[in-house]
């Protein structure tokens, strides 16, 4: 059983989310395929200042993010944003170029540093990103969760805090049967 989970490395809901599906992973034996889902393409043109230097950081990242996806190193771009979420959401600090480049040196991924910079894996972004998009959306924001024998992708689960294992157990198993369903579209409570 492998799922695919859709990150904007800036997003603090998207974060919870992946620590609660790496404890899934761990637990279950689980493959987790690390995607990019770009918060900036979603809100092109509607980005307040204060968040620029942010989604540019993400931008960078979810660069790396697929460059390791064709690579196959799944597991590196998983250690990459783990690094990244610990020195940003973890620490309290807004993400930045060098923050990125830090994670870059933690995750032992210097030999894939050349994509940050590189444009030609913006398509391979957007790509991703629309995968994600048309699987959960329309209106819809980071994060997507896809697994397999699923005709859609959710957005979510947001989490307000990283459950404990039974109770991250508990909302996988509550999870899967309803992402499998045709029929099923949505749970929401509002936000605190």
């Amino acid at each position: 059983m492998d799922a695919t989970f859709f990150f904007d490395p800036a997003c603090p809901w998207t974060w919870r989310a992946s620590r609660w599906l790496v404890t899934v992973a761990e637990a279950r034996d689980l493959t987790i395929e690390w995607r990019a889902f770009s918060l900036s393409i979603l809100n092109a043109g509607r980005i307040p200042p204060q968040f620029a230097e942010p989604m540019a950081a993400s931008a960078r990242a979810l660069r790396l993010v697929e460059a390791l996806r064709a690579d196959g190193r799944g597991a590196d771009a998983g250690r990459f944003y783990t690094e990244l979420g610990v020195n940003t959401h973890d620490a309290g600090t807004p993400l930045s170029a060098d923050l990125v480049d830090a994670a870059v040196k933690a995750a032992g991924v210097q030999d894939a540093a050349p994509a940050l910079e590189d444009a030609r894996w913006d398509a391979a972004v957007r790509e991703s990103h629309d995968l994600a998009y048309s699987s959960a959306g329309p209106d819809i924001g980071a994060p997507v969760l896809m697994v397999p024998d699923a005709e859609r992708g959710i957005h979510g689960p947001i989490l307000t805090e990283v459950p404990a294992l039974d109770d991250a157990l508990t909302i996988w198993d509550s999870l899967l049967p309803l992402l499998r369903m045709p029929a099923f579209h949505e749970v929401k409570r509002g936000r605190r």
